[in-house]
């Protein structure tokens, strides 16, 4: 098979049947189907320049694969650089263990694969050199301290009686002796050249001292025994022992003698004294300010300038030196011991990132951040107490685990800006094969042009996120290639914005005019919406030419709003009649008494009629004179001598007026006359015709227009006009009467029910109100009826009158009656020529009336006259 298939027919058969697929779907399956293979990276590609231009589905895994091949030899490159720089460090004689942490720290931040082979196996073997090297060292320490215990314990023994210490003897020298073998094995091991340089002298002055003392001590015990044996031989070093074997030999316990201080020169104790006191206040002062590190070397100068002036201080200077010793002591432990707090607490934020609960998870930078500052944290804690070997392992070690997440996050971040960049540098490319294909806007439809530039700049913003660097290499190109793409854009705008200058000027000369020619301001205006719909612009600047273009024209209209204002703000007569008779009525609303509304009412309406009729009248006489005078010029010449025969002429006769057309209805029913006339019928029914004359809804008789000759009724336009301030006011003041009639009538029709159920209830017929009270609806016949009701002794039974009362209302029945409004309904239905209910409402409440007076009723009743007295 061939390295690099150009045949589609051989890329098919090489795929598995990808590129005659029918649908993208089972292309992309057999696609995976191919890769599943692990075919060669050439064929990958040429597949892959064959597909991309078929299906960008299916190619879209094509070049997955080629981007994990490609970053996969990247750091396989990688992978062998960090590789040989481990084995340097492995087959160095002395490894250093900051190199080694330094090695695994930078190949981390290098994005180096340390999870797969060789690194894997290198970081594990750096990591266990690593644990010898500090295994060592702490054996070294744990040495360190068991020859301060081995010394504390012969320095107790040498407190007690010299037989315990005869005793323990065999013991301690049996521990020494062991203490001795590990110390001298330790310089063996094949790693001791790697340990820190501070800790081979430390062992060798430990085995030095225990040396010294184990030999002083076996030295004074032997004594001790060779005196207690022959009373001749001398007393051992040791005071207690002395004591107690001359206490045994029965002598006197000796005191011990205290040395004399030589004298000392006056200059050299004042000198002695002055460079102990500076040393000790220097400490005293860092011991109060609580500088762990700074009184560590405080202390150790205060040490130093004791060895060398000791002997030539006084007492008192003496004892405050070493309570300054003391206290430097102390708080050099705290704070070593609040070290050791706060590298538990780094360790324990360091074990718990990879032990959140479910959902708090942290993402790769805020892993990478975090890790940072605690290792920050850690170096400050070392900088102010000894360093803890043990603690750093398990702090180092969480860390490690915990940047496996961030390694995880790098490699994802690298190859999605691989991609973005990829991304961008082709939508380089289309923008300018596109600027090349569009010299100019198809169809000069610029907004089109300038909204596919738009999406372009759209794409280039959401094509992901690129690094510093890298964005800054490929903005160049992308604003060249927007450069050259808009340059057509930019010409077409650069000549619109003259002419749109060119507008703006002609708008000033426009608004200018003393006179605003609206014509022309719409033309003007159209001209630029015109240009502004073909040509588009930046919107702020756009914005801020339409501002230009429409305030002069603004300014002509605001004169034009102003000049009208002061026209109209003068009041004249007639608008001061109708706001003294508005306020009239707004002051007889407050009143809250009906005649009193009325009346104003009134006296608004003649108001109007008056302001409406006094200007028409005037013009009217105004115009006589002139109307007549045609007439008499033109009957001159031949009625002079007429005139000068009689010099009253007759008044002409008026017309005989038309005879009305009267409405006859046809009749043929037997014994009626066809040519009768309809009979009046007063008011009439619906549809049926009124003798006489028909007034149409504006006022004016249509019968007397029909027989005779009607004056001219004044049109709209010359009746005067209101000021706006006399229309609104008169407007307001009347609908504000009719509320305030309407609330004192329906006010007054509640005292008239209220007044009414209780003549009922004290049957007292002199309560009744007047037919005025109670409305239109009551007649004086049906009041009779209710007034001779009362005056009767209760009779009869109410619940039918109240039944039909109900009906009559069409108000709901209480539930207890409902059957038996029902029963009445149907029954209602089968007597069709008795008078309905409605009809006889008044009567039924007379009978409702007659009867007892019960509260149920009485609320019955109540709640159908409040319907039957308003309809």
């Amino acid at each position: 098979m061939p390295a690099k298939p150009t045949d589609l027919q051989q890329l098919d058969a090489l795929t598995g049947g990808a590129f005659s697929a029918a649908t993208s779907g089972e292309r992309a399956a057999r696609v995976r189907e191919w890769l599943a293979s692990e075919p060669e990276p050439e064929q990958l590609q040429v597949v892959f320049k064959e597909l991309s231009v078929k299906d960008k589905g299916a190619a879209k895994l094509l070049r997955e694969r080629l981007d994990d091949i490609r970053r996969a030899k990247g750091q396989e490159a990688m992978a062998a650089e960090w590789a040989g720089k481990a084995q340097a460090l492995l087959e160095a004689g002395k490894l250093n263990i900051a190199d080694a942490l330094a090695w695994q720290r930078d190949a981390a931040k290098a994005g180096a694969p340390l999870s797969r082979e060789p690194l894997a196996g290198l970081k594990v073997q750096l990591a266990e050199r690593v644990k010898v090297i500090e295994d060592l060292q702490h054996r070294v320490q744990v040495q360190r301290e068991a020859a301060v215990l081995l010394a504390q314990r012969i320095e107790v023994l040498s407190t007690k009686s010299w037989k315990d210490a005869q005793a323990a003897a065999d013991a301690l020298r049996a521990d020494v002796t062991s203490w001795q073998e590990q110390a001298a094995a330790l310089p063996g091991d094949a790693n001791w050249s790697s340990v820190d340089a501070r800790f081979p002298p430390q062992l060798e002055t430990s085995r030095g001292q225990l040396t010294l003392v184990w030999e002083a001590f076996s030295a004074a015990l032997a004594q001790a025994v060779a005196a207690a044996a022959d009373p001749a031989q001398a007393l051992p070093q040791v005071p207690v022992w002395a004591d107690e074997l001359r206490q045994a030999r029965g002598l006197p316990p000796e005191a011990a003698p205290q040395p004399a201080k030589p004298k000392v020169d006056p200059q050299i104790r004042a000198q002695a004294t002055s460079a102990v006191r500076e040393a000790l206040s220097k400490l005293e002062q860092e011991v109060a300010e609580g500088h762990g590190k700074a009184s560590t070397g405080a202390a150790a100068n205060l040490r130093q300038a004791l060895k060398e002036h000791g002997r030539h201080i006084d007492d008192a200077l003496d004892k405050q030196v070493h309570a300054a010793l003391a206290a430097a002591g102390e708080l050099e432990g705290w704070q070593r011991w609040r070290a050791d707090q706060l590298r538990e607490e780094l360790v324990g934020k360091a074990e718990a990132l990879l032990n959140r609960p479910e959902g708090q998870t942290l993402g790769g930078r805020k892993m990478q951040e975090t890790l940072r500052a605690l290792r920050d944290q850690w170096k400050q804690t070392d900088q102010g107490g000894v360093p803890n070997h043990a603690l750093w392992k398990r702090f180092d070690e969480a860390c490690n685990q915990a940047h496996k997440v961030v390694e995880a996050w790098l490699d994802k971040v690298r190859a999605e800006a691989a991609e973005h960049r990829a991304k961008r540098l082709a939508l380089v490319e289309e923008l300018k094969a596109w600027a090349t294909a569009n010299t100019t806007a198809a169809g000069n439809d610029w907004k089109g042009f300038s909204r596919e530039l738009h999406q372009f700049a759209e794409r280039w913003r959401e094509a992901g996120h690129l690094s510093e660097k890298a964005f800054a290499e490929l903005q160049p190109l992308w604003k060249a290639a927007m450069a050259a793409a808009s340059a057509p854009l930019e010409a077409v705008q650069k000549a619109s914005q003259q002419r749109r200058q060119a507008m703006i000027e002609e708008a000033a000369v426009l608004g200018a005019a003393p006179v605003l020619r609206i014509d022309a301001v719409k033309a003007l205006q159209q001209r630029w919406q015109a240009e502004a719909h073909a040509v588009p612009m930046e919107r702020r600047h756009e914005q801020k030419l339409w501002d230009a273009f429409r305030k002069p024209i603004d300014e002509a209209f605001n004169r034009k709003t102003a000049e009208r204002e002061k026209v109209s703000s003068a009041m004249s007569e007639r608008d001061r009649q109708v706001m003294e008779a508005a306020k009239a009525l707004e002051a007889a609303n407050a009143g809250g008494d009906a005649q009193t509304i009325r009346a104003a009412m009134n006296a608004l309406e003649n108001a109007l009629r008056a302001s409406e009729s006094a200007p028409v009248a005037e013009e009217k006489q105004a115009q006589a004179p002139v109307e007549s005078a045609p007439t008499a010029t033109e009957t001159g010449a031949d009625e002079a001598p007429a005139e000068a025969v009689a010099p009253a002429a007759e008044p002409p006769k008026p017309r005989k007026p038309r005879k009305p057309v009267v409405a006859v209805r046809g009749d043929d029913r037997p014994g009626m006359k066809k040519a009768e006339p309809a009979a009046p019928a007063g008011r009439g029914r619906p549809g049926e015709r009124r003798e006489g004359g028909r007034r149409d809804e504006r006022g004016f008789d249509r019968g007397a227009e029909r027989g005779g000759r009607r004056e001219p009724r004044e049109s709209y336009r010359e009746q005067p006009r209101l000021g706006d301030a006399a229309f609104r006011a008169q407007r307001e003041a009347l609908e504000h009467a009719q509320l305030a009639l309407k609330k004192l009538a329906a006010q007054a029709h509640g005292e008239s029910l209220t007044h009414l159920l209780a003549a009922w209830e004290q049957r007292d017929a002199s309560q009744l109100p007047t037919v005025q009270e109670l409305g239109s609806r009551v007649t004086p016949a049906v009041r009779t009826l209710w007034s001779q009701a009362l005056s009767a002794a209760p009779s009869g039974e109410a619940a039918t009158a109240l039944l039909r009362l109900e009906i009559a209302a069409e108000v709901p029945t209480p539930a207890a009656a409902l059957e038996a409004r029902r029963a009445l309904q149907l029954q209602l239905l089968t007597k069709r020529n008795d008078p309905a209910p409605v009809q006889t409402w008044g009567q039924d409440a007379a009978r409702v009336l007659g009867s007892a007076f019960e509260a149920e009723q009485a609320r019955r009743l109540q709640n159908t006259l409040k319907v039957l007295l308003r309809r």
